[in-house]
């Protein structure tokens, strides 16, 4: 399942004409809860600042991420996808999660709800593995 994913990213990046670590910025910023600026998106992907700084760059050049000043801190920048780049994810996206949508559907409650529960004790024992805090009760899916 872990390399389906790497390879559907890839195909993603290509199918976007972008490199794959944009991609995987795009992902990060997408489903993150907190707002990040460039050194926290590049420490995410682990890559040191003047990379971060110029994937940064690349990505705001193609439209897809926009800089914006923190809104409780205006000497911090911030980085937003933007109209263009949820689009044009979404838009390659789309039909592979209508075809999840129709596997989900296909399952019924009872075998969902187990699908469910598996995948998200797969993915706290993969936090733990690398070290990261346990997911909230209110967001289960991080």
């Amino acid at each position: 399942m872990m390399r389906g994913a790497t390879e559907t990213g890839t195909v993603l990046a290509e199918r976007l004409g972008l490199p794959h670590n944009d991609v995987r910025a795009l992902s990060i910023l997408a489903e993150s809860v907190d707002p990040l600026g460039p050194v926290g998106l590049g420490n995410r992907l682990g890559m040191r600042s003047a990379s971060a700084t110029e994937l940064v760059d690349r990505l705001e050049r193609s439209g897809h991420v926009r800089r914006v000043r923190h809104p409780h801190d205006r000497r911090r920048v911030i980085l937003e996808i933007t109209g263009t780049g949820r689009h044009a994810v979404l838009t390659e996206l789309g039909p592979l999660l209508a075809r999840f949508d129709r596997v989900a559907d296909d399952l019924g409650p009872e075998r969902s709800a187990a699908v469910v529960a598996y995948l998200r004790a797969i993915a706290a024992e993969q936090r733990a593995y690398r070290g990261a805090p346990a997911v909230s009760p209110d967001r289960p899916d991080a």
